[in-house]
């Protein structure tokens, strides 16, 4: 099976930067894409960012201009690189991992991030 573990969470002022990572392990055939989702209390999972296979990127509307993905091929990880942090961006964020065989989704366990003062 396949395991992916965030890290890089925790609490930031408005304006401030995080970068989370994400690590994934086990028997991988193939990744499609891997990318980062958040879901808020009350509110459906949403897209954050997605970096494909060929290395095209998606993000979601609200983080455009201010979040990076990145992908490390070598070692099956991706990053997520976090500023001007607003407080609208507090949520649990979740890492994908969407493989090639079968098209099978993976998910991390989550990690918070909360923006305040």
């Amino acid at each position: 099976q396949v395991q992916l573990v965030e890290s890089g969470g925790g609490l930031v002022q408005p304006g401030g930067s995080l970068r989370l990572s994400c690590a994934a392990s086990g028997s991988i055939f193939g990744i499609n894409a891997m990318g980062w989702y958040r879901q808020a209390p009350g509110n459906q999972r949403e897209l954050v960012a997605v970096v494909w296979r060929d290395g095209s990127t998606n993000y979601g509307a609200s983080v455009k201009g201010r979040f990076t993905i990145s992908r490390a091929n070598a070692r099956n990880t991706v990053d997520l690189q976090m500023n001007s942090l607003k407080p609208e961006d507090t949520a649990v964020y979740y890492c994908n991992l969407h493989q090639i065989l079968g098209g099978y989704d993976y998910w991390g366990q989550g990690t918070q991030v909360t923006v305040s003062s």
